[in-house]
């Protein structure tokens, strides 16, 4: 009964009856050699993932990798090119760079800036001066980049910061390359100056598509010839592949291109004419251009007062550019270039010179002159200088005198737009041409030009009409005519040069040093004057007169040479019909003082424009300048000195200008 039992339940549990589970060899057996075959193709397929990544890193991205790793250890330095030299007609340097170390900041690299920077501060000398200078750096400068904390580091400050090196990283001693202006504030509003590189210049290097090539490179010229002549001065970057430490320090050189400096300029400019020029000012502002007429060389390009343009090399502090800003006497103002004031009596040679070559005058026709001019129909009286008038005037006498009365008359008689045509010829109201950046046009006016001026909703119609009274106004260079001292001297060159008008220019010749090429910037004669030598003649007589016999006979009294010259003092503001006292007025509302010149008479070798603002009667305070340069200029070495008042008290003529 019990074997029974058993065999009942055993088939029971084959078949799955009773609750008993029996094992099956074969199945679990299947199901294992299943898994194991699914874990082995898994493990198969990673192992090949695995061995695929291997070569894809170790083959395919092989170069890919090891670049990544050699730039760990290799870093590509550029090296900026030395700027080129900028020397005076004689040879002497104006600008020229020098090299220095500079105790160097990377911001990115530095958590605690002000604690960083005071212990450098115990090594070496580090004033508020360059704690201002580095913050106003840091505020204009992306924050990878290198700024300098000190500049010009002695070799005994170097030593001290080489021992405690490795308690600061992120920063360096660099060797750097720094311009100088040895001449300090002579020449400064033509030589310009450098500065670090803003974003406004990224974009113009850009625009050049040098943007490789100024890698390295933190300054760029800003003003000047600096400027002007960037690219010929720049030079070409080189670059320097080093191995460098874990602190990315550099070990060693592995190569180098080395850069190419940065072509030589040799100017126009004397330099010891520029001294005397400059000195010839004394303390008073104003402006003097000097020309070769025969070339369109400057010789003296003066603007006064003056800047140091070795203030900017390092980053001009705020202080100091704050005074140069905020001075009433505008030292960053470039008068010659960009100053545009009333012409006064200076420009009646050329509107003499007009109306002979139309014809509406002839030398020897008379006016006579009461004193004043009227216009027909209207009370207000256009007053001569001379109480009286200079009586029966002709166009000689008109300029020698410098008879307002004559040239009233002469402006009323001439159509604006004729007498706009015939002196845009000579240069006025037009750019020269000059290689500086930022030269003003001035105003020669015409209907045109007013309608223009007085254009949209603030004006009337009227405001808009050119009136004969402001055709008289232009006749003495009032008004609403305003030429540069570049302008009146490049007119006054044409007029030397018989009629010949050249483009002015300061740059002389380009070096280049790594071929040893020099290229000589020829003299570019732009146009003729379509006037008669006989007609300019005429006027050319009549500026001789003025310096022998005229009004500015005293400032030229004794001299070896003969010259030709014209006066002018332009009215700042209207006096309604007072008559001028300069010590009743503001010393900055006084008339500015106009001379221009050229000399030798028969054969020019220079012509100058001298503008002494606010400095009243042209022969008194701007002719004594010009005969002081004159002097230098031809008769040789004498001491740079401010040039007195012409001698004597003034008399009617002298004022008549």
């Amino acid at each position: 009964m019990a074997r029974r039992s058993f065999f009942s339940r055993t088939r029971r549990a084959e078949h799955g009856f009773g609750g008993y589970e029996v094992r099956n060899p074969e199945r679990e057996q299947f199901w294992f050699r299943r898994r194991l075959a699914i874990a082995g193709v898994f493990v198969l397929a990673a192992f090949g993932g695995l061995v695929a990544r291997f070569v894809y890193l170790q083959v395919t991205q092989h170069g890919h990798y090891r670049t990544l790793a050699e730039s760990n250890r290799i870093a590509i330095v550029p090296i900026p090119p030395n700027r080129g030299v900028i020397t005076d007609r004689n040879g002497v340097v104006l600008a020229q760079s020098d090299s220095a170390y500079t105790l160097e900041i990377q911001p990115s690299r530095v958590k605690d800036l002000d604690r960083v920077i005071d212990e450098l501060a115990e090594l070496v000398e580090v004033t508020p001066r360059d704690r201002k200078r580095f913050r106003k750096l840091l505020e204009e400068s992306k924050n990878f980049e290198s700024l300098p904390l000190r500049t010009r580091l002695t070799d005994e400050e170097v030593a001290r910061f080489a021992v405690n090196r490795y308690r600061f990283p992120g920063v360096e001693i660099k060797a750097r390359l720094f311009r100088t202006y040895p001449l300090g504030e002579v020449g400064s509003h033509f030589l310009g100056h450098i500065g670090r590189i803003n974003d406004r210049d990224l974009e113009k290097i850009a625009e050049w598509e040098a943007t490789a090539n100024y890698k390295g490179t933190d300054y760029i010229g800003k003003l000047g010839v600096e400027f002007t002549y960037e690219r010929e001065l720049h030079g070409t970057t080189g670059v320097e592949e080093v191995e460098v430490d874990a602190g990315g320090r550099a070990v060693r050189t592995l190569s180098r291109v080395p850069p190419i400096a940065g072509n030589n300029l040799r100017l126009s400019i004397d330099i010891r004419l520029q001294q005397a020029a400059e000195a010839a000012f004394g303390t008073r502002r104003g402006a003097l251009v000097a020309i070769d007429p025969a070339t369109g060389e400057v010789l003296a390009f003066v603007s006064r007062p003056g800047f140091d343009p070795n203030l900017f090399v390092d980053g001009i502090d705020p202080a100091s550019w704050k005074e140069l800003n905020e001075s009433p006497d505008r030292p960053m103002l470039n008068r010659p270039l960009k100053g545009a004031y009333p012409p006064g009596s200076t420009i009646k040679p050329f509107l003499a010179l007009g109306a002979l070559a139309s014809g509406r005058r002839t030398a020897t026709q008379t006016i006579s002159d009461p004193g004043y001019f009227q216009i027909a129909g209207h009370s207000h009286r256009f007053r001569d200088d001379k109480p009286g008038g200079h009586g029966v005037v002709d166009m000689y006498k008109s300029i020698v005198v410098s008879c307002d009365t004559y040239y009233y008359q002469l402006a009323a008689e001439s159509d604006i737009d004729e007498t706009h045509a015939f002196m845009s010829t000579l240069g006025f109201g037009r750019l020269s041409g000059v290689d500086l950046e930022g030269e003003s046009a001035g105003v020669l006016p015409s209907r045109e030009w007013k309608r223009k001026r007085f254009a949209g909703a603030n004006y009337r119609e009227d405001h808009r009409k050119w009136y004969l009274g402001d055709s008289v106004s232009a006749g003495i260079g009032q008004g609403y005519t305003a030429f540069t001292p570049l302008q009146l001297a490049h007119a006054t060159a044409t007029l030397a040069n018989d009629g010949v008008a050249f483009r002015p220019h300061l740059v002389k010749q380009v070096e280049n040093l790594r071929t040893g090429e020099v290229t000589r910037i020829a003299a570019e004669s732009t146009h003729t004057l379509a006037v008669s030598k006989e007609h300019i003649e005429v006027i050319r007589n009549a500026l001789v007169g003025v310096n022998k016999e005229g009004t500015s006979r005293r400032a030229f009294d004794g001299a070896k040479y003969v010259a030709g010259g014209k006066t002018g003092t332009a009215q700042v503001y209207s006096l309604k019909g007072e008559k001028y006292d300069a010590s009743k007025i503001d010393e900055r509302l006084r008339d500015h003082a106009w001379f221009m010149a050229y000399a030798p008479a028969d054969r020019p070798r220079i012509a100058v424009a001298v503008l002494v603002e606010n400095g009243g009667f042209g022969a008194q305070a701007a002719a004594p300048i010009a005969r002081q340069v004159f002097d230098f200029f031809l008769l040789g070495d004498q001491a740079p000195s401010a040039a007195p008042l012409a001698p004597g008290a003034p008399d009617p003529d002298d004022q008549s200008d």
